[in-house]
């Protein structure tokens, strides 16, 4: 480690924030001993607040269908070749009664942004999760909303929203999605799902194209000031019917360092360790836990619907990232030292 490298680490671990130049030199200049050094306290950080415990979150991919054209997603409008799904709302509660009975305690609608969910739609639906599963906390990721829509969702009873911010700089922003969606919308979204008492959720891509150095070190800064209560991040993973097919995929080791920064900067931080991390590494999931992350997705979503969620390309939806297979999960976390924990 050198002494700038060695000064920064200590600086980040001391005062937990850095400035965007200090983090891009961070990153830049990372080597083997600055990455365990961090990965170790990073795990220290997030056992003084959870122990060994990994929560399980249950996640009901409701639709593919979206109206958003973003440049890098396999459901965008423009993929004709995507087979089109959306579930009801019997089809939704019917995954949340399964997923109950499996011992899970926390729900994750995800989905495009599909019109056929009014706020009435999803009220209802929150609603009778909540009534028959009070112990239960549902967490909605459904992308950009009006500010009153969030308040009835939250109203209705939502605990969390989950709503990735991409990218801390505009230009970049701008590059990854069309024309008619804008930064300064997306960041006004997540300033009001934190004011209204949203648990509220950030994040990013890692390896997205265009993306720099001074990119991620923008996006650091960001979480470290916003402090979100989630926050979801994953290598870039190029799909096929996208303008972005061509393009390199992110790298685990570099997103399994954020990981553990990001774990140092907002230490009570819901951490996943993604789907995406999995895809890219049979062991992806492990690394993320072992480098700070708190929180596993496996899938509730009706079988038959699964492979139609294709965000990106070789999207895991079997094995250990599907809810029936929760053993098998248990058994992958216990291995490294961790165990499953059914916790809203």
């Amino acid at each position: 480690m050198d002494n700038y490298i060695n000064e920064l680490a200590c600086k980040l671990l001391e005062t937990r924030k850095l400035t965007a130049e200090e983090y891009a030199y961070l990153i830049e200049h990372r080597d083997s001993e600055t990455t365990e050094f961090l990965r170790e306290h990073a795990v220290c950080i997030r056992k003084e607040t959870y122990g060994n415990e990994v929560l399980i979150r249950g996640l009901i991919e409701v639709s593919n269908i979206c109206k958003n054209d973003c440049l890098y997603c396999g459901i965008r409008k423009s993929n004709w070749r995507a087979e089109r799904y959306r579930l009801s709302e019997k089809e939704i509660l019917s995954a949340a009664e399964t997923g109950y009975g499996l011992g899970f305690k926390t729900f994750v609608l995800q989905g495009g942004e599909d019109a056929w969910y009014t706020d009435e739609r999803l009220e209802n639906i929150i609603r009778q999760i909540k009534k028959k599963y009070p112990d239960c906390a549902v967490t909605l990721s459904l992308g950009e909303r009006g500010r009153e829509s969030f308040q009835r969702l939250r109203a209705a009873g939502a605990d969390r929203y989950l709503l990735r911010h991409e990218t801390a700089d505009r230009e970049h922003y701008r590059k990854l999605h069309p024309p008619e969606m804008s930064f300064e919308h997306r960041m006004e979204c997540l300033r009001e799902l934190k004011e209204l008492g949203f648990q509220t959720g950030a994040g990013f891509m890692v390896g997205s194209p265009f993306q720099t150095t001074e990119n991620l070190a923008m996006d650091l800064k960001f979480l470290e000031e916003f402090q979100p209560e989630m926050c979801g991040i994953g290598p870039f993973i190029p799909h096929h019917d996208t303008p972005f097919s061509e393009y390199s995929a992110g790298s685990v080791e570099l997103t399994c360092f954020l990981l553990s920064v990001i774990r140092i900067i907002c230490p009570k931080v819901l951490l996943p360790a993604t789907t995406a991390l999995g895809t890219m590494d049979p062991e992806g999931r492990e690394k993320g836990i072992l480098s700070g992350a708190n929180v596993v997705m496996p899938n509730l979503s009706p079988a038959n619907v699964r492979s139609k969620y294709l965000l990106y390309d070789g999207k895991l939806a079997a094995g250990a990232e599907a809810a029936e297979n929760l053993a098998d999960l248990k058994q992958r976390i216990e291995k490294i030292g961790y165990i499953v924990v059914e916790k809203k």
